[in-house]
């Protein structure tokens, strides 16, 4: 099947849009737009991770669980929101620990496009969700999905760091071929993990190991 989608994953990926999974996968978005219900992100962002940050720049990899649910939030990237839009309360605490870990001033922009632009790639283990109820796609075949693209950034790249934040994404790990990549785990930044998200040093520690690897290290300051 036919996808819109950065070419280098769209060569990557396509032996996944050929599976039955992914064609019942696009009727049922179809179904659901035709029923009337607003699905989040809107249609030209579902992939806008994917477009903003091809294969072959990866370097770091944010895994997250599902687009945000409120109006005018999701954009295709996990935990970000458009300009304009207040940042959400996980959002905020990343920002919080990048300051305390690196010792900056975050603006409080809430549009993280420009760390996919340098090689980071903010993946939703689902790329859709129904207005107003969370987690309302996670049994369409999402996940079938953007395992097989952890899969395809592990078997594919060198030495990329992969975030897990939480148990959801720590799961993920077993994809994920340790001997060729790094894993960095720690809780979720949600405020219902009562901070235990603070003080991972995550994105110090990111860059060391992107420079120890001769790769240009990620600017995380807003």
């Amino acid at each position: 099947m036919t996808v819109k989608i950065e070419n280098s994953w769209k060569q990557a990926l396509q032996s996944e849009f050929d599976e039955p999974y992914f064609g019942e996968l696009a009727a049922f978005l179809h179904r659901e737009k035709q029923n009337g219900e607003v699905i989040y992100p809107p249609g030209d962002r579902i992939f806008r991770a994917f477009d903003l940050c091809p294969l072959q720049d990866v370097k770091v990899v944010i895994l997250g669980q599902d687009p945000y649910h409120g109006p005018g939030q999701a954009m295709g990237l996990s935990f970000s929101v458009p300009e304009g839009i207040a940042a959400p309360p996980s959002l905020k605490n990343i920002f919080k620990e990048i300051e305390s870990d690196l010792g900056i001033k975050m603006s409080g922009r809430p549009d993280l496009e420009p760390w996919a632009r340098q090689g980071v790639l903010m993946l939703n283990a689902v790329l859709t969700v129904r207005a107003g109820s969370p987690a309302s796609h996670s049994g369409i075949g999402w996940q079938r999905f953007t395992d097989a693209v952890i899969r395809t950034i592990s078997d594919n790249c060198e030495g990329v760091v992969f975030l897990l934040w939480g148990n959801y994404a720590r799961a993920k790990r077993e994809l994920i071929d340790s001997s060729r990549h790094y894993v960095l785990e720690a809780a979720h930044p949600s405020p219902l993990a009562r901070g235990a998200f603070f003080g991972c040093r995550h994105f110090s520690k990111t860059n060391e190991i992107l420079i120890n690897n001769n790769k240009t290290p990620i600017n995380w300051q807003l």
